[in-house]
């Protein structure tokens, strides 16, 4: 009867400690105007790096460490995909993106959902929508948003993870100008 007594006492302050760490990455995600990281990218084995600084709503500007200058931007509307040889252009809304950038949609589906802890240092929420299946993660410590994995738009698994994390910057509006075709 005693060991019954602790699992019920135990399963309180896991269940209690988790909704804390749950209202705490909702407050601290609120707070967010932007964020800037660096970024490693994994496409199927593929490795990149570089530099991005997303603005809530739905814009991003990343700058690849690749010698083809690729920079990935989005104005909220539309994704501009730039390298020195090539340039696509496609609707947010087509993308995983629509969802990683839209503040409002993360907090919502935060909310609805049951987080799971992954190697006692990230938090995972993980959620289906429009076909898209995304994973979220978030540090345990600092409940900054540190990376996410979904498939691409060539249905590619593809893995972001973010570091030197700096939030709410002074940042110039035509940062997310989508840039000319060559």
């Amino acid at each position: 009867m005693k060991n019954f007594y602790l699992f019920i006492i135990f399963s309180l302050l896991t269940t209690q400690t988790l909704a804390s760490t749950k209202k705490n990455i909702i407050e601290n995600l609120q707070k967010t105007k932007n964020i800037s990281f660096k970024f490693e990218q994994n496409i199927n084995g593929k490795i990149e790096n570089g530099n991005c600084i997303i603005k809530y709503p739905k814009k991003i500007f990343c700058q690849y460490k690749l010698k083809n200058k690729k920079i990935l931007v989005s104005d909220g509307k539309l994704l501009a995909i730039k390298t020195i040889t090539s340039y696509y252009l496609y609707p947010i809304k087509k993308t995983p993106l629509n969802l990683i950038l839209d503040k409002d949609f993360i907090l919502n589906k935060i909310n609805s959902l049951n987080d799971r802890i992954v190697d006692d240092k990230f938090i995972n929420f993980t959620f289906k929508e429009n076909d898209n299946e995304i994973n979220l993660f978030f540090d345990k410590n600092t409940h900054n948003l540190i990376g996410w994995q979904t498939i691409d738009i060539y249905q590619n698994i593809s893995i972001t993870y973010l570091s030197s994390i700096v939030k709410n910057q002074k940042l110039k509006e035509n940062l997310f100008t989508i840039p000319k075709q060559n």
